[in-house]
């Protein structure tokens, strides 16, 4: 399985900005797909998950914010991130498997796409 990221980039706080993210090969092993994160000093942490069966999951410190969405029939699953604040700032990567639960549960990942918030 490969997963090609796209989006992120400057905003200001406040702000939004959308991610995607298109898997592709023996997608059949997914179940989960969805959104990790890494600030400059920190572990990577799960933001956002989607299951095969639509089923959300998101980081309490998101919640309400950001919003995670799938479609199957292209394999992609897109995150919309509104209010938008600098603490939010990091490098993004797509993951996916048949859980996400935590890093090392995660199968496959994408290459990373830096969201920065400017205060």
């Amino acid at each position: 399985v490969q997963l090609q990221a796209s989006g992120g980039g400057l905003v200001q706080a406040g702000g939004s900005l959308g991610l995607s993210c298109t898997a592709s090969g023996s997608t059949f092993n997914i179940n989960a797909i969805g959104w990790y994160r890494q600030a400059p000093g920190q572990e990577r942490e799960l933001v956002a998950s989607i299951s095969s069966d639509g089923i959300t999951k998101y980081a309490d410190s998101v919640k309400g914010r950001f919003a995670i969405s799938r479609d199957t029939a292209e394999n992609t699953v897109y995150l919309q991130m509104n209010s938008l604040k600098p603490e939010d700032t990091a490098v993004y990567y797509c993951a996916a498997g048949q859980t996400i639960a935590t890093t090392k549960r995660a199968a496959y990942w994408g290459q990373g796409t830096l969201v920065t918030v400017s205060s």
